[in-house]
């Protein structure tokens, strides 16, 4: 595909570490406990996350929805608060939050299934909902 100039120009400013900003960032570990049943669902809601824009330094707000299926683990609900609330002085892009969250969830429930939804509150017009499901 060929890059037109206005295509170029939205990406200025935005560098390698604004994009990669926050992922290597290190977070209270996620803790589980043995789970009893099968073939049930389990949705979170976090309407309280934060976090800092890596281009900006602006606040981000949002919800947080953890919808899954537990397998052998269930994640537990302190950890799972502690982890989230970590990310307030974490400069990190929705779009690499929401997959973080997936994948650090994923790694210490091993669900059957797991889909992580933010619904981050509108700024300058524009609201943003991004969905990353496993598997």
């Amino acid at each position: 595909m060929k890059r037109t100039k206005t295509a170029m120009k939205t990406s200025l400013g935005y560098s390698e570490d604004h994009a990669k900003s926050g992922l290597s960032t290190t977070l209270p570990e996620l803790e589980t406990w043995p789970n009893q049943y099968k073939g049930y669902e389990i949705t979170i809601d976090i309407p309280e996350y934060t976090a800092i824009c890596p281009k900006t330094g602006l606040p981000d707000f949002g919800t947080i929805r953890i919808h899954y299926m537990p397998d052998q683990h269930c994640v537990e609900l302190k950890s799972l608060k502690l982890y989230i609330h970590a990310y307030r002085n974490v400069g990190i892009f929705y779009e690499n939050a929401v997959n973080r969250i997936l994948q650090d969830f994923v790694k210490a429930c091993r669900p059957v299934r797991a889909t992580v939804t933010g619904e981050f509150t509108a700024r300058g017009g524009l609201r943003s909902l991004i969905e990353a499901r496993y598997p």
